[in-house]
């Protein structure tokens, strides 16, 4: 009785491992062209691979794929090391931990595998908020740091920077820069666009809409050089690193061991320079997120 019960029991945990194996594969994304990119990395590579997938990448911002992830209604999307500042603020993360790459990324992995949601291995690049301005304004007002804007500012200089309500409320964006820097804009020198992504507020600054005459960036953009604007200087090192990396439920790599390695293998070929250039055939060109995630996987020969 008890070796058929103990077979009964196995026969059961069989049928619930593959039960959760077959499960389509549900990833995430966020709603900037890099996001999208890498969200479409995951999809192609994972399918290739012959698992079942199911795209929401256009899910929402941070918050929103976070809530989805540890609630368990997405298995993946793409994270930022640098988040972690973020979404791990009872850790207290020092400035030090979070601008040391390899320190950051085990933090994060560390302190997330208590919710059950796994960090893989994050590309070797940068985008960290920035703020970029028109080239004309930067050589007109020697505007070319945070230094030099906070200068600007006392004096008394005319500035309004457009970014999404992510960009502005979040103590590790924006608000980071003033605190390091010493300055702080009014309501009236914001100009805040629900859902915005970075190529948007890029061109109301280059084109000067509403008075706009700064915008939110990443350092990765590949609209910034095509608009003639310029990123300033972060020389006080005030931001985070933010390495992209594959963020997995850890129940569904244990079902699919082997995205791990297939998630791996693609970031691994991903630097700052290739997604600068990535990201600007979408936001410049025009070019689909899958349509350049598709062409870049099959030059790596990492799809078919």
């Amino acid at each position: 009785m008890k070796r058929m019960l103990n077979l009964t029991v196995a026969v059961l945990l069989g049928v619930s491992a593959a039960t959760a194996a077959a499960k389509p594969i549900v990833v995430g994304g966020k709603l900037d062209p890099e996001a999208q990119l890498l969200s479409q990395m995951i999809i192609l590579t994972l399918r290739n691979a012959g698992l079942e997938v199911t795209d929401k990448a256009s899910l929402g911002d941070t918050g929103v794929n976070r809530k989805a992830i540890m609630a368990g209604e997405i298995d993946a999307y793409a994270e930022y090391t640098g988040n972690a500042v973020y979404l791990f603020p009872a850790a207290k993360i020092t400035p030090a931990q979070s601008k040391n790459p390899g320190t950051i990324y085990g933090l994060a992995r560390q302190l997330d595998s208590k919710n059950g949601i796994t960090w893989l291995k994050p590309a070797n690049a940068n985008n960290t908020w920035a703020v970029a301005v028109p080239q004309a304004f930067a050589t007109q007002n020697k505007v070319s740091s945070y230094v030099d804007l906070a200068n600007y500012l006392k004096k008394g200089g005319t500035f309004k920077i457009a970014g999404s309500p992510e960009f502005f409320n979040r103590d590790d964006a924006f608000k980071l820069f003033e605190s390091t820097y010493g300055f702080t804009l009014t309501d009236a020198q914001k100009l805040v666009l629900a859902g915005a992504t970075p190529p948007q507020t890029q061109q109301a600054a280059a084109a000067g809409t509403n008075g706009v005459n700064a915008a939110m960036a990443y350092a990765t953009d590949g609209s910034i050089a095509a608009l003639k604007l310029v990123i300033l200087k972060d020389t006080k090192n005030a931001q985070p690193v933010y390495q992209p990396a594959p963020t997995v439920r850890t129940d569904t790599l244990k079902a699919n061991p082997q995205i791990a390695d297939l998630l791996n293998k693609t970031f691994a070929t991903l630097n700052s320079q290739t997604l600068q250039s990535l990201n600007a055939k979408i936001a410049l060109e025009g070019q689909s997120a899958q349509d350049v995630a598709r062409a870049y996987l099959k030059s790596k020969n990492l799809i078919k």
